[in-house]
């Protein structure tokens, strides 16, 4: 059993993580929630107890004698705070953009490189990837394994929840004044994204960097690769859509080998933690409706090109706060408890 804290408690995906650490019977010892002081004081729900939320300083992980921390405040937050609970002895999971590319820290999907967490040692840490390539590589990797993957075109559709709750509460409040003959001014007092996000998709996540691209697509090319351990060529193209949870992907494969849509269905639906929906004769193919709080990777419109044969494509679908986050985050968890756990436990003589 393991001393666990969560980093971000009362954030969206921290919620999140409660919920999966319960649903997956994470063997959590002693739970501690932690934030920023303001949230102190406040409570959040683990198997039926209350537990209070705890400020989080470098001190907290060594007086509560945590072992693993599961990290979800923002990059600044595990700039700081990261290296602290390594030091005093925990190994952190973490779910932010900061250590992602740390060539001393392995990127993990566990259905995809599991073996990469061994690495943890090198840093104390293992990097959590970004929600849209989570559910990219899961899809990709059988794939990839049957054709020979070359290059890699997507167009994402990222629900409003991977803007965190406030990029919710400026949907819910742009549809509520929309209703009421007010957005205007809903409109002018938007915080969360440079524009209407209500009745509108926006080409644009993250900042705009060198070229054109944005860092959230430049996050997908880079976190494939390094996953992977590939050359693939990606090109992404990220847009914020109004929905409230579940991100869609358009993906578009070009493989060495002349692809074949049987066999991709099945290589896809025998897979761990992918669900094949692609009857379109009934009308039956991945959406958010479908995706939202499971912890699967639903692939469909599975169809050759029409002109290339060693083009195929598809489009998927995961709730990217449990699959793209919590759930990948624990999973994680369980798989370095599973390698690495009992050593852990004896070293620091807790076994």
């Amino acid at each position: 059993m393991y001393n666990v804290a969560i980093v971000g408690a009362t954030g969206a995906v921290g919620e999140e993580l409660l919920r999966v650490l319960e649903e997956y019977n994470f063997p959590v010892k002693k739970l501690v929630p932690l934030a920023s002081a303001r949230s102190v004081g406040r409570e959040v729900e683990f198997k039926g107890e209350n537990y209070k939320v705890k400020e989080l300083t470098c001190e907290v992980f060594d007086e509560e004698d945590i072992d693993i921390a599961f990290f979800s405040a923002g990059g600044s937050v595990s700039a700081k705070f990261a290296p602290c609970a390594v030091e005093a002895g925990a190994v952190v999971i973490d779910n932010t953009s900061h250590f992602r590319m740390d060539p001393d820290v392995p990127l993990v999907v566990p259905e995809v490189n599991p073996e990469d967490i061994t690495f943890w040692k090198k840093k104390g840490i293992i990097a959590n990837p970004n929600c849209s390539t989570i559910q990219m590589v899961i899809s990709l990797a059988p794939l990839h394994k049957e054709f020979g993957i070359k290059r890699v075109d997507v167009a994402t559709y990222q629900a409003v929840s991977g803007a965190g709750k406030k990029g919710m509460e400026e949907l819910f409040e742009q549809m509520r004044a929309l209703f009421n003959f007010k957005l205007d001014k809903k409109v002018e007092e938007r915080e969360v994204f440079p524009w209407q996000i209500a009745l509108n998709v926006i080409p644009h996540i993250d900042k705009f960097m060198d070229g054109g691209w944005t860092r959230e697509e430049l996050k997908m090319v880079n976190e494939t690769n390094k996953i992977m351990h590939t050359n693939i060529e990606v090109a992404p193209t990220c847009v914020r859509v109004p929905v409230l949870r579940s991100h869609s992907e358009a993906i578009t494969i070009y493989c060495e080998k002349e692809v074949d849509v049987e066999r991709a269905r099945k290589v896809l639906a025998d897979f761990e933690d992918i669900k094949v929906i692609d009857s379109p004769e009934k009308n039956e193919y991945p959406m958010p409706v479908i995706a939202t709080d499971t912890d699967y990777v639903y692939v469909g419109r599975i169809r050759k090109d029409l002109y290339e044969p060693n083009v195929l494509h598809f489009f998927n679908v995961a709730d990217q706060l449990r699959v793209g986050a919590a759930t990948n985050a624990v999973r994680i968890g369980l798989k370095w408890i599973e390698m690495e756990g009992e050593q852990f436990l004896k070293d620091k003589g807790k076994k």
